[in-house]
Formats: structure tokens, sequence, C-alpha cells
């Protein structure tokens, strides 16, 4: 009968004893990062709630900071996570516990508080401590192998596997997963099974408003990423504002907004003429006749009620987009989130940022985790590149998708906007083409393809469906 084994695991000892006693020991310091550190703790203090909220879902404990002081502040905000956190109460709850010098007083927690401006980055910061404490794990654990190898193990199969299962809760704590039993979610297919029996032929997410788009996808489904792609001025911004004015005006559920390009205000003016049917160019002269004015004041006032929240923020990266849409969505409980557009967005990655494929890839992950995340469909804009018109027809392909290879992956619709007209140089074929506008979904993960028929009205930015007498005409012609 082999042996029974001793090993059990022991958090990492990076005491000076434990160095010099250590054969394999050198003078260098264990893998840390004490701004990091720092700048973590400075995040909670400034954004308690969702700092903390975070750091749990992360899994971090007091162990994932090296210095003691850290460890012992990390604990105190923790244990506070359903109190008031300020400097005040933090200081207080140390003073009560007898740990404010054990921290280095009242002026080192006023160094954390200050060392940070904003919470934005905390994920970033958490990151670089989380790897750290990894490193110091696998320094640790492979300390205490070669210490054992030293001493001979009198059963080296047995040893081996006990090396293997060590590495492995390394990479366990490493690689975050979220396994369920099948159970749970054989339960909530058939449930979803059961709501499209019931609703049959309607849709049963989150409708666009565009009929033959729900038709074709069942509304937008939850922890889907839907990518609209097109070449600059056909129509990306305002196929994404019309389907955001049915779900916030018109089905009144929450819809959080990233402009990158254009203000809230320029935004707002561009819904309110397009929810009124006036032209925004006209609007801008003063040339809208004084009968048509209350129209928009109607306009303004739906739109002032819906549940409409815009960030139009420049620069912004992909951990500042997730940071800010779960604030978003813890606080006002967002159903759809649309992202304009996905190449004005930086990785946070400065080696993703030395190669622009590597960087919009790490981009287009970070959505699809993030719709899956929240358990929200995230709709992001994304320019096309000039090989369309380079093409006879002018027809995109997904192909032409600007470092398309992680966007065609991660995403589970893509829809291609093409108006013909607007390649169209003949003035007696342009005004035939005029208002034709086409959504071709190139990629439906969940199910067929199709050309979408719609109507562009460009003197409102604004699509429409078809009247049903011309879909058939219409859908037969090739944009």
């Amino acid at each position: 009968m082999a042996q029974q084994s001793t090993f059990t695991p022991r958090p990492p000892d990076f005491s000076k004893a434990n160095l010099d006693q250590n054969p394999v020991s050198t003078d260098r310091l264990p893998p840390q990062s004490l701004e990091a550190e720092m700048s973590v703790l400075g995040s909670i203090l400034l954004s308690s709630k969702e700092g903390l909220a975070i750091c749990q879902s992360k899994g971090v404990t007091s162990a994932y900071f090296y210095d003691p002081r850290h460890q012992i502040l990390y604990e105190i905000l923790a244990e506070m996570v359903n109190l008031p956190i300020d400097f005040l109460t933090v200081s207080q709850r140390l003073k009560d516990k007898g740990l404010i010098e054990r921290i280095g007083g009242p002026s080192y927690l006023t160094n954390v508080v200050s060392f940070v401006p904003t919470a934005a980055n905390l994920e970033y910061y958490l990151e670089i401590v989380r790897e750290k404490y990894l490193l110091r794990q696998v320094i640790a654990a492979g300390t205490e192998m070669v210490q054992r190898s030293f001493e001979t193990p009198d059963n080296i199969t047995e040893f081996l596997g006990e090396v293997e299962r060590k590495v492995l809760s390394i990479n366990q704590a490493a690689v975050k997963t979220k396994m369920k039993p099948i159970k749970e979610t054989v339960m909530k297919a058939i449930e979803d099974f059961e709501a499209m029996f019931e609703n049959k032929g309607k849709t049963i997410a989150l409708e666009t408003g565009f009929k033959k788009l729900d038709e074709l996808t069942s509304g937008l489904h939850k922890s889907n990423m839907i990518v609209l792609a097109a070449r600059p001025g056909m129509g990306k911004t305002a196929l994404a504002m019309n389907i955001a004015e049915h779900v916030a005006v018109y089905l009144n559920k929450p819809v959080g907004i990233f402009s990158l390009e254009m203000s809230v205000s320029e935004l707002v003016k561009r819904l309110i003429c397009s929810i009124a049917r006036i032209s925004s160019s006209d609007m801008r002269l003063g040339l809208v006749p004084q009968e048509e004015f209350e129209k928009l004041t109607t306009a303004g006032y739906q739109l002032s009620k819906a549940p409409m929240y815009i960030d139009d923020s420049g620069g912004l990266s992909i951990t500042d987009i997730q940071s800010i849409a779960r604030r978003m969505h813890q606080q006002y409980k967002i159903e759809l989130l649309i992202i304009d557009y996905l190449q004005l967005l930086k990785s946070n990655s400065p080696k993703a940022r030395d190669n622009r494929q590597n960087e919009i890839s790490e981009i287009s992950n970070g959505i699809k985790a993030l719709a899956k995340e929240l358990d929200i469909p995230i709709i992001v804009l994304a320019q096309l590149n000039r090989k369309v018109e380079e093409r006879e027809g002018n027809r995109p392909k997904m192909a032409d998708l600007r470092e398309s290879g992680a966007i065609e992956q991660d995403a589970d619709i893509v829809g291609l906007i093409n108006r013909p007209e607007k390649n169209e140089s003949d003035e007696d074929k342009k005004a035939d083409l005029r208002g034709k506008a086409f959504l071709d979904i190139v990629k439906h993960r969940n199910g067929e393809t199709k050309l979408i028929p719609l109507t562009f009205l460009e003197q409102f930015a604004r699509f429409e469906n078809l009247a049903p007498e011309e879909v058939t005409h219409y859908s037969e012609e090739s944009p």
C-alpha cells in the first residue's frame, strides 16, 4: 500500500528566515507592485460599492497584496462591504481594532486615498496585483518542491502527482471558470422553449423596431455582441440610434450609449429631429416653419422621459468602457448597450498598442466578455475598409471589416449597411435608388443570414421598415 502523502499546500512564506534557509533563494524581492496595490485600495476608497464588487467577483483576498499594511487595509474594507466607506469610517474602524498604527497611521491612509485621482482604472491595477500574486505563488510552490526534492521523497510517483496538483491549483486561481451543472442549463433552455412556444412567431428578446430584423433574429438576445458596420456616411449611427429610440422611448427599457465621435448635445438634437421627422439641417439653419416647431417640443418631451444614458467621453479604453458600463448596469439596470464606434477605442495593454490588429482583437474580446458578464446585448458599430469602394457593385462583405479577424470571431451577429445611391455617380440612377437601403446580415450565430431591405430618410437620419407592398419587389434587387 502506498504511503499516505503528508503534503499540504502552504501559503507563501517570504520571511527573511525562510529565504536564508531556502537553497534556491536569491537576494531579489519577490514579484510585487506596491503602487498597483495602493491604486487598488485607493480606487475602492473612491468608489467602494463598485470597487469591492469587482474585487469580490474576481476572488481577491488579502493574500493578493504583498505589503502587510495593504493586507490589513483590504481585510478592513472587505468587512465594511455593507457599510459607508470613506477616510473617516475606515480610519475609525482601524482604530477600534487597534490596527491604525500597523498600517502606518492616519497619514498612510491619507496617502492611499489620494494616490489615484479616479477609480475608473481599478481593473487594470487589479490585474497587475493579481499577476504578481500568482508569480509569488509559483515561486512558493517551486521553492517547496525544490526543498522536498533535496530531501528525496519516498514515493517519486506520488511526489510528482503532488507537484502536478500544486501547479494545477495555481492555474485554477489564474483562470476563473463559471462551470454550472448541466441540469441548471437544461431547465433554463426548456423555459426558453416554452416561451417561444407560447409566443408563436413573436419576438421573445429585445425588439429593435425593425420587423424583418426581429423576425430573423427573434430580437436582440442577452450576452450577444451585435456588430453594425459600414463605410462612413452610410448611416451606422442613425441605425443604432433608431434602435436605441425604439428600446428606450417606446419599450421604456434602459439603454446605455457610448458616443465616442459625437457629443451628447449633437446626438440629442439629432435624435429629437429624427423622432419629430424634421430635417436637422433645416433646424440648424433656422428654416423650420413655426407650425412645425411644436413637433420638436413634443419629441423633446418624449425623449426626456426615456431611460437613455449617454457617455460622450473621448479617448476611452476598453477597460474604461467596461468600468463605466458596469456602473450603468448597476445604477440604471440598462438592458442594451451601444458603442459608437469600435475603432475609436483604445487598448490598455502597451504590447497590444504596438500592433493594431492585436489591439482590435483585445478590444473585441473585451466587448464580448462584457456582454456575457452583464448578460445584455451590446451593439457595437464598426468601420469597413476602402476595399468596398473598389469592388464592382460596392456590396460590402464581412472581410471588409477593418482588422476584421477577431470581430468576425467574437460577434454573434454581423450586419453590413449599404445604401446603393451613395455609390452611384449617374444622377438618373441615383434618383431611382434614393431612399433604398439594405442591412446584410452576413453572420448569425444562431440562425440564417439574410438581406434585409429598409428605407432611409436621409433628411431625418432615419431608417424605417418598408411598406408590405414594397418588400417583395425591393428584396429581389441587389444592392
